[in-house]
């Protein structure tokens, strides 16, 4: 474990700082050392159009996706053919995983300034694909909020060695194996994750505000509301032409989900911190975020993997994200970590997603910042022990 370097402002003087923040080694460049810029510094660098919110604009991806999503199932209707039926899978569960990215966006009032409109296009969009929008909303909003932190981060945050220790082998296995944790995302809504209590679908959970348990409420009877939808057109369709048109894609939705997620915020090559007490802020836990490169996909999922400026400022739109991160990438410097090209679809990514299964299984107990360990008994000594 590495103790952060107290990094001087840059004064025009300071070249040392100068240095690591626009160059150097990349293997001798430290990512838990306190930043020479504030956030105000980046908010600054970036051009004050990226900040308008456009709800036509928006409304229009949400049609071009609903548009896709439903001729893609008269397609799969009129076909029906064994050869077409895996294509259509992974082609519609990509298309939920966008519908998703959208609702996400009426979360973070980037959709719009208007939240009635945010808010009845995101229960449109998440009930839609089973989210439960308020009771999600809130939770990614403690993400947000506390990104970087080891105990406050709500989304695919470390465990304690003393929590991870506790787990039998069995759940430990499958909690770091391909496919289990991109199967994650349905479970974590009911039960959260590991060291946490409480339900997104449960008005009393400790995730909400008293003065937010109506909110819960609205989007857990819209939840409901799509499940009795779908059993209707079981009985109508029956259950196998709509577990092909609609659950299976749900489960891809579901992979696309918990594998963007999680390499937001893992599989970097360099080993990333996480942060504990006054070691933490929200700049700093920001910083560790992860842009990845989708190829194809980029467009489709409109721009989700260009993360760390929405990390930082969730209230720019989506459509100028891209943008605003070439804005800011002066600012950042070494800290902004460059993601790797992708080819036409982003099949770089699985080493990225392999290895860090393989290594990063539990952080300290102790300590303000730490990193991931490896617990060489997991997968014999094929594991590296991480920093």
């Amino acid at each position: 474990m590495s103790t952060p370097l107290k990094v001087p402002s840059i004064d025009g003087e300071d070249k040392e700082a100068e240095k690591m923040l626009n160059g150097g080694d990349k293997d001798d460049f430290d990512f838990a050392a306190p930043p020479p810029f504030r956030i105000a510094d980046v908010r600054a660098a970036i051009p004050k159009h990226c900040w308008v919110k456009n709800p036509w604009r928006s409304m229009s991806y949400v049609l071009r996706d609903l548009v896709v999503v439903f001729g893609l199932v008269a397609a799969a209707v009129y076909l029906n053919n064994v050869f077409f039926w895996p294509l259509y899978w992974v082609a519609q569960g990509t298309m939920f995983w966008a519908l998703f990215v959208l609702g996400h966006d009426c979360g973070h009032g980037s959709f719009s300034n208007i939240p009635w409109l945010n808010s009845v296009v995101g229960h449109f969009l998440h009930s839609s694909i089973l989210v439960p929008y308020n009771g999600w909303r809130i939770s990614h909003r403690t993400h947000h909020q506390n990104h970087g932190h080891v105990e406050k981060d709500e989304s695919w945050h470390p465990l304690p060695e003393r929590i991870y220790k506790g787990l039998n082998e069995k759940t430990k296995k499958m909690r770091f194996s391909v496919p289990y944790p991109l199967l994650a995302y349905p479970f974590y809504l009911w039960n959260r994750s590991p060291g946490k209590v409480g339900s997104h679908f449960d008005p009393n959970s400790d995730l909400f505000l008293p003065s937010e348990r109506k909110d819960v409420l609205t989007s857990t009877f819209c939840w409901w509301t799509m499940l009795a939808l779908l059993g209707g057109l079981c009985l109508v369709f029956g259950p196998v032409q709509i577990i092909k048109l609609y659950g299976v894609p749900y489960w891809i939705f579901v992979m696309w989900l918990d594998l963007v997620t999680y390499l937001h915020h893992h599989g970097h090559e360099k080993k990333l911190p996480w942060y504990r007490g006054k070691e933490w802020s929200y700049l700093r836990g920001g910083l560790t975020t992860i842009d990845r490169d989708y190829g194809l996909i980029n467009n489709i999922h409109h721009d989700i993997g260009t993360h760390v400026i929405h990390h930082l400022f969730p209230q720019i739109p989506h459509y100028h994200l891209v943008e605003a991160t070439e804005a800011a990438k002066p600012v950042l410097g070494k800290y902004y970590k460059k993601p790797k090209k992708s080819s036409l679809l982003p099949f770089h990514l699985i080493e990225n997603l392999i290895n860090s299964m393989r290594e990063d299984h539990f952080v300290s107990d102790t300590g303000d910042v730490v990193y991931y360990q490896t617990d060489p008994s997991l997968f014999g000594s094929s594991g590296k022990k991480s920093e």
